[in-house]
């Protein structure tokens, strides 16, 4: 493509993912990503401490990024299921969603993006169920501050082992929640596609009306290697499924679907974490190479 990306793509990046807490100062990753010229939009989570939540704050108000907020780890972390069929455990998710939803408003983001808890075949129907009761709770709450509630489509065998799942659940799920709320919309992810046994033909014209939120990034789907599983490493990790040629395609099929959207560009950010001792800035640095060389390939 001619035209920079930017034109048609907020491009972002997870803040968690690309500097991960247990090796980076919030507050300089923050910093990094903010004086990179390259993002337009950040993803951020739950920040515990009050003071360094004021200073991300401060820092994203001068930086004219689009903020996003990802509740997921709110829900990995301490492993709250929103479809829970236990009762109590499905509150337990939803208030802590409604927490997210909160502090989304404070931190200026126009939403929050979760992702569905684990599931047995047994009592699917049932937790089908209860994430549409705690999806449509927090998307009432969300609408009273005129914000979006986005689910993440995940796999659903792999390692996540998510209710929703493959597209066409996903879809099924998506048209559900919009008989009631319009502020509803689904996150897909090219690192997932792998993990789903599915094409980005596939995925994005399943789910063309509900798609909202866009990540990138890679995935390894062979038992027994390294990183197996939703790890999202970088490009060019050994035995992985997702580079250049896989991200030309997802951009391409993007195009192809109406998404190249000049007057309301869809977020479209990163998701690769660096993987042992490897350094997230030379991650960052090598995920732009690839979306530059990708979006070079684009056909105008």
């Amino acid at each position: 493509m001619k035209d920079p990306i930017q034109k048609y793509f907020q491009i972002g990046t997870i803040q968690w993912m690309s500097h991960p807490p247990v090796s980076y100062d919030l507050l300089d990753s923050v910093k990094t990503l903010a004086v990179d010229d390259f993002f337009t939009a950040i993803e951020i989570t739950k920040i515990a401490d009050d003071e360094t939540r004021d200073k991300v704050k401060h820092m994203l108000e001068q930086s004219h990024m689009k903020v996003c907020y990802g509740a997921q780890p709110r829900l990995l972390g301490p492993g709250l299921n929103p479809n829970d069929v236990d009762e109590e455990g499905r509150k337990k998710a939803e208030e802590t969603l409604l927490e997210a939803i909160d502090e989304a408003q404070y931190m200026g983001a126009k939403g929050i993006a979760f992702l569905a808890g684990k599931w047995n075949e047994e009592t699917k129907e049932e937790a089908y169920s209860q994430l549409l009761k705690t999806t449509r709770n927090i998307c009432s709450y969300a609408a009273e501050k005129n914000m979006m509630v986005e689910l993440e489509v995940f796999d659903f065998d792999m390692d996540k082992a998510a209710l929703i799942g493959p597209a066409p659940y996903a879809a099924e799920f998506a048209a559900d929640m919009r008989k009631t709320h319009n502020n509803f919309g689904l996150l897909v992810d090219l690192s997932h596609f792998p993990t789903t046994y599915e094409t980005s033909r596939f995925v994005i014209q399943t789910l063309k009306p509900y798609i909202t939120h866009l990540h990138f990034g890679n995935a390894v789907v062979i038992k027994g290697c390294e990183a197996y599983g939703d790890k999202h490493p970088r490009f060019g990790f050994p035995n992985s499924a997702n580079d250049t040629d896989q991200l030309v395609d997802f951009l391409t099929v993007l195009k192809q679907e109406g998404f190249f959207r000049a007057q309301d560009p869809l977020v479209l950010s990163m998701e690769v974490t660096p993987w042992g001792d490897e350094d997230g800035d030379i991650i960052l640095a090598n995920t732009k190479r690839v979306l530059k060389r990708a979006w070079a390939l684009v056909e105008d």
